[in-house]
């Protein structure tokens, strides 16, 4: 059989790079003779970079940016296309949730994001795609303008907290940072920059803010959005990664889906014509992986392809019909097979074991 292997990273344990191997590496065990073409996967957030660097080669260039709280912190950018010409930014490098660990959540900045951004725009580039997800910000983007040359009458580069008060942002000179470079936006959040859907009450709690908190960095958010751009605020996807997503719509960028963006990059349509079965899989797949996630994202493919598609995951939280829905045959639990402890102890060996006991199902 001929077997494509599609996972996104599996948070907190492997990157999709790690948890491709390790499927392959399991696979093997049952089925020898079976073709396996590994393509690991993202939707715009952690490993991003890592994972379109595997697929399309280029030059990375590494940058050390501001992080969320302010410490120097290692990042890269990625320069490929077939004149050199598109450059990869991953904001989670500058401003992920890892970076942060759910501490003072309103002051943490995507200031490091905007250097990213002047480093891409620095190569020579004509666009840049910045992936967005995993964020520990919810600052609307402001610390993104602020390294670009925006001014307001607060500091933009001091997280949520910073912008209170805020009654006049002048984003004109981080326009003119820019200049004629085209930006893509990669996301598939679809939320809007304030409200009950909006970046603080809908992802401020996994990034560490209080429920009671919620209503004042969304009014921050607001008063942010008043003094800038309200009508962008209400554009889809100005939400992302805590509000970087409105940044950017600030700056003029368009927004496409992460996930589709990377199956073009790595020609995943055509590969999964080539094979006989789709694996792809993810920490946890649950109801929010119908939302621009990957292996909702990967089933698709496999099914406009005609061929079915297999899910391995740490925890599996959906039933049947929800997994049909999503275009999934089956979906196989890491937790459930080794338990708790050991599919974080040894996330690597429990997907291989996982994979090899999957294959002795679906290898004919």
């Amino acid at each position: 059989m001929r077997i494509l292997v599609a996972p996104d990273k599996f948070a907190g344990t492997l990157s999709a790079v790690e948890a491709a191997s390790a499927i392959e590496a399991g696979w093997r065990q049952t089925a020898p003779d079976d073709e396996l073409d590994l393509a690991p996967m993202s939707d715009g957030g952690p490993g991003f970079v890592d994972v379109l660097h595997e697929a399309l080669g280029g030059e990375l260039l590494a940058v050390t940016v501001r992080g969320p709280l302010g410490a120097p912190t290692p990042a890269t950018v990625l320069v490929a296309g077939e004149r050199g010409d598109v450059a990869y930014v991953e904001s989670a490098q500058a401003c992920g949730l890892h970076l942060t660990r759910q501490e003072r959540p309103e002051e943490a900045s995507t200031y490091g994001v905007g250097e990213l951004l002047a480093a891409a725009v620095d190569a020579g580039v004509s666009t840049v795609v910045v992936g967005l997800g995993g964020s520990g910000t919810t600052d609307g983007g402001a610390g993104l303008l602020a390294a670009l040359g925006a001014t307001a009458d607060v500091p933009l580069d001091a997280g949520g907290a910073g912008l209170a008060g805020v009654t006049g942002v002048d984003a004109g000179p981080a326009r003119e940072r820019i200049g004629s470079v085209r930006l893509v936006a990669a996301s598939d959040v679809d939320n809007p920059l304030t409200g009950l859907f909006g970046a603080a009450k809908t992802f401020g709690p996994q990034k560490g803010i209080t429920e009671e908190r919620l209503p004042v960095v969304d009014g921050w958010l607001e008063e942010y959005a008043a003094a800038l751009d309200r009508r962008l605020a209400l554009e889809k996807g100005a939400g992302a990664a805590g509000g970087l997503g409105y940044g950017l719509l600030v700056l003029g960028a368009t927004r496409e889906p992460g996930i589709s963006l990377v199956a073009e990059a790595v020609g995943l349509a055509e590969r999964a014509r080539a094979a006989d079965l789709v694996l792809t899989g993810e920490g946890a797949f649950d109801f929010s992986s119908g939302a621009g996630k990957v292996p909702h994202g990967v089933a698709t493919v496999a099914g406009e392809a005609l061929r079915p598609c297999v899910v391995l995951a740490g925890k599996v939280l959906v039933g049947a019909r929800e997994m049909r829905a999503l275009g999934v045959e089956s979906a196989y639990s890491l937790v459930d097979l080794v338990g708790e402890d050991r599919a974080f102890a040894e996330p690597a060996a429990a997907l291989t074991e996982l994979a090899a006991r999957t294959a002795r199902t679906w290898s004919r």
